[in-house]
């Protein structure tokens, strides 16, 4: 039995030697006994250093799991900023488009009754979006962007300004308000391009008021509802941190 042992223990030591240099040891001498110590030795420190490799193998590539995951936390608001910039170039112009194509008459009747209707409803929002965009006034934007959906429920900036709200009132924290606007895009405004963004934002809303099950729900839609785009990498992303 012992010189099985002492066989198998000889054939691994020489797989340890090739894995790692390791101090030169003589096993041939001394008795069976000390020699089958030896080679328990080798094996042990061997194993151990299997051991250590395998712990900085594992560490490594949590890191790379972070980094990725951060990566593609930074292309989600690189994105966010890119739409965010497109849809006031696309606000700015429609606001130029809408005063050019103002008849002369409505013109003149803006000047004595005070605004039409579609200016009124146009320089409000451009009113709350700019407390956001250019002056960093967020605590006036909150009300400001709640007027206008009460007011203008219909306008083609609707699903936009429920965006915005919600987002002002996500980053302070009123989760309940939050989640109505973003719900609101998602319900009523199919169409609209902040649609898989609102369902990424109510599946964060549901974490954190600790409805996991409703999150990965929500996440689910996008990666379905929205596959390849910004918010369905956000919601993979947050589906695998659950």
């Amino acid at each position: 039995m012992k010189n099985a042992v002492l066989s198998a223990a000889i054939l691994l030591s020489i797989g340890a030697a090739t894995a790692a240099p390791a101090p030169v040891a003589d096993i041939s001498s001394g008795s069976t006994d000390e020699r089958v110590a030896r080679l328990e030795r080798i094996l042990k420190a061997k194993q151990q250093s299997e051991f250590q490799t395998q712990q900085r193998l594992d560490t490594l590539q949590q890191e790379v799991l972070d980094l990725r995951g951060l990566t593609e936390q930074q292309n989600y608001q690189i994105e966010q900023m890119l739409q965010r910039q497109r849809q006031l170039y696309d606000d700015i112009a429609n606001l130029s488009t809408k005063l050019v194509q103002t008849p002369v008459a409505s013109s003149a009747s803006v000047s004595s009754s005070g605004s039409s209707s579609t200016l009124s409803e146009t320089a409000s929002y451009e009113q709350a979006l700019n407390l956001v965009l250019k002056q960093k006034r967020y605590d006036e934007a909150i009300p400001a962007f709640s007027a206008f959906t009460k007011n203008y429920p219909n306008s083609t900036y609707s699903a936009n300004a429920n965006y915005w709200l919600g987002q002002l009132l996500y980053n302070k924290g009123e989760f309940t308000s939050a989640k109505e606007a973003f719900s609101t895009v998602v319900d009523r405004f199919k169409e609209s391009n902040k649609r898989g963004d609102s369902l990424v934002k109510l599946g964060m809303i549901a974490e954190k008021t600790g409805v996991p099950s409703s999150a990965k729900s929500y996440y689910q839609r996008v990666l379905k509802e929205y596959a390849n785009s910004a918010a369905a990498r956000i919601a993979q992303q947050q589906l695998n941190a659950l």
